[in-house]
């Protein structure tokens, strides 16, 4: 790694890890304060309190002293007001500062499947063409986002809580992008060495033919334009969150559908939104839950209660995985938390190897059904809809999806004769196992508790879980020392970064698709072929399952949901009971080939060949697909608990 590389290295982390601690505290503080608040003035406001303590106390003044500690009180209730705004600002900063890593590491989402068919000398020649794209798009970002701060500093304007002048957060456009395109050149120059001069131009003209058509082109068609370069820059292998920048990008420049200093301004003000801070809270509480313990103390209650069974390990396995989906909010985050631990145990119980990665890589899709769930955030966003309420109804069929897997499970076990592990099991070892996990267990209680109990709200819920995860590891299991919480952090700015990256591209994606009229044309042509509801879902079904072969689910949800809620509402879709639909589909693409990400961790942790794998997860996709048509078509499952 160069000097250069160590330096930004060295500047970005740090800031990373006190932005998800900043945020943490910030929001838990306002929460809390907001709580106290209101219970005060409640209390100090009651009919009932006041006559009792006139009575008790014998004091006729009793109604105007608490009046005076009412006015008191209000005097401090703006003392909370600058929370959710510095919040969104170090969320923001957070995420922009996260992308270079994430450029760097190449660990942004991406579509592979044609990439990776190619011989390694073509893919060297097309990371060329893909860091020169990034370095185009991300050029123009940092360039529009300088013109937008000196402009903000010649004509100052102050936010409203904080009073900062909108350049200072508003600098992290041309910082953040500014980092990227050096990420990007040190890519650039890592593969001029490994391409060689000519594979090196090679790759720059593939680039410079790409991007020219927008200049040349005088009449050009914005529909044709934006899903056009998309697709082709999808299957080029460039992260899709970049596809969508760009290609709404090239259609702007091409067809002048909107200004292009826009784009540099929804890069900021379509994250800046508090719903949206939930997804790295959440990632967050999941992250320190699995470094400070709490899931293996999950696993050996799971153990506790079917362990002696008949396949006893692989169902304390998925047991275990739905109730860390209700601390996660991830699928490839439980599979990677629990599969670490019963993956290796299972084997060492005599389980066939494949079987047992298979089991996991299945559970862990519940990880996204059982909430909190990440999906179910982005799409509440996207869809204007009711995050508490796509909560609630994806626990019902969350939980179905489980017990299903369960019974699978057992049959094979079954069948296989796999038995459950001889040993005494009692009130007391349960006990024990109950009382070891019981701070992991109060999580969903602290999180669903929180939210319909009127308390906090998701984001807040998510902070609040996230510091107690925090509070769990470090002092009461003394697991997540200083190094293993910076570390900690660390992942979960760049895991939720590339998740938001998505979002803030999807949106100016979007936009483009809106001013074009694109869902409603896509809406009209699908009722021309049918107006039957059933075939209409179905069709949607396979659409859904299909893009969850290749596509990561939170794009997905990102880039259809614009598309396909329009056609839903149309055909008299609840809007809530298709965001369960989409989710569901979009899970069970988890472990279908040739992105099932669940397969791709499963298949880390086992050290075994996908393909092994997802031929043994073919007995879980079929049931999984089944729980899928109960939950399209009877929509009391999702909507029971409304």
């Amino acid at each position: 790694m160069s000097k250069l590389s160590k330096f930004t290295d060295s500047i970005e982390k740090p800031f990373l890890f006190a932005g998800i601690i900043l945020m943490i505290f910030v929001i838990t503080y306002q929460t809390f304060f907001r709580y106290f608040m209101s219970s005060a003035m409640g209390f100090l406001s009651s009919e009932n309190v006041i006559n009792f303590f006139a009575v008790t106390l014998g004091f006729a003044g009793t109604a105007d002293l608490f009046a005076g500690w009412r006015e008191g009180l209000s005097k401090v209730v703006g003392y909370a007001v600058w929370t959710e705004e510095a919040a969104r600002y170090i969320f923001v900063w957070t995420t922009y500062l996260a992308i270079p890593i994430a450029i760097k590491k190449r660990t942004n989402i991406r579509v592979d499947a044609l990439f990776i068919k190619f011989s390694e000398r073509v893919q060297n020649m097309l990371w060329v063409t893909i860091d020169l794209l990034l370095l185009f798009f991300t050029f123009i970002i940092c360039y529009k986002g300088i013109q937008y701060v000196s402009m903000q500093m010649q004509f100052p304007q102050y936010t409203a809580a904080l009073r900062l002048p909108y350049y200072v957060p508003y600098f992290i456009l041309p910082i953040g992008f500014g980092l990227m395109i050096l990420r990007t050149c040190e890519s650039l120059f890592s593969q001029f060495k490994l391409t060689g001069f000519k594979d090196f131009c090679i790759g720059t003209v593939i680039a410079a033919v790409m991007l020219l058509p927008v200049y040349l082109w005088e009449e050009a068609n914005a529909i044709l334009i934006l899903f056009g370069y998309f697709v082709l820059l999808l299957m080029l292998g460039v992260p899709v969150a970049f596809g969508l920048g760009l290609s709404a990008l090239l259609t702007i420049i091409a067809a002048g559908t909107l200004p292009i200093d826009y784009v540099a301004g929804v890069a900021f003000t379509s994250i800046d939104s508090f719903p949206i801070m939930a997804i790295p809270f959440f990632i967050a509480a999941g992250v320190f839950m699995g470094a400070g313990g709490l899931s293996e103390r999950l696993l050996n209650l799971a153990d506790e209660l079917l362990g002696g069974l008949v396949g006893g390990m692989a169902l304390a396995s998925i047991a275990t995985c739905m109730f860390f989906a209700a601390i996660s909010g991830s699928g490839p985050a439980t599979v990677a938390a629990i599969g670490a631990i019963t993956i290796p145990a299972m084997v060492e119980r005599g389980y066939d190897k494949m079987f047992a990665a298979a089991v996991v890589a299945a559970a862990g899709a519940i990880g996204v059904m059982i909430p909190p769930s990440n999906p179910f955030v982005v799409y509440g966003v996207t869809a204007q809809a009711s995050i508490g309420d796509l909560f609630l109804a994806g626990i019902v069929p969350g939980v179905l999806t489980g017990f299903v897997l369960m019974g699978v499970t057992y049959f094979i076990a079954k069948k296989r004769n796999w038995r459950g592990e001889a040993k005494e099991r009692n009130l007391a070892s349960l006990s024990k196992a109950f009382w070891n996990a019981k701070w992991a267990i109060l999580v969903p209680v602290i999180v669903l508790g929180g939210i319909y109990g009127g308390i906090m709200t998701p984001t807040e819920a998510a902070a609040v879980a996230a510091l107690y995860g925090l509070i769990v590891g470090v002092f009461v299991y003394k697991e997540l020392n200083l190094k293993r919480l910076y570390e900690a952090c660390i992942e979960s700015a760049k895991m939720s970064s590339v998740i938001i990256m998505l979002m803030a591209m999807a949106t100016i994606f979007g936009n483009v698709m809106t001013l074009e009229s694109i869902p409603q044309q896509i809406a009209e042509l699908i009722l021309k072929l049918t107006k039957n509801p059933v075939i209409i879902i179905l069709l949607i079904n396979i659409l859904l399952l299909w893009i969850g072969t290749f596509m990561e689910a939170l794009a997905a949800i990102v880039i259809l949901t614009p598309i396909l809620l329009p056609l839903a509402l149309q055909i008299g879709l609840n809007p809530i009971h298709f965001g369960v639909i989409i989710v569901v589909n979009l899970a069970i693409g988890f472990i279908t080939p040739p992105v099932g990400v669940n397969l791709f961790v499963a298949s880390g942790i086992a050290d075994a060949k996908i393909q092994s794998i997802a031929r043994a997860s073919v007995p879980f996709l079929l049931a999984m697909l089944i729980v899928l048509m109960f939950i399209t078509y009877i929509p009391q499952i999702s909507l029971f608990l409304l």
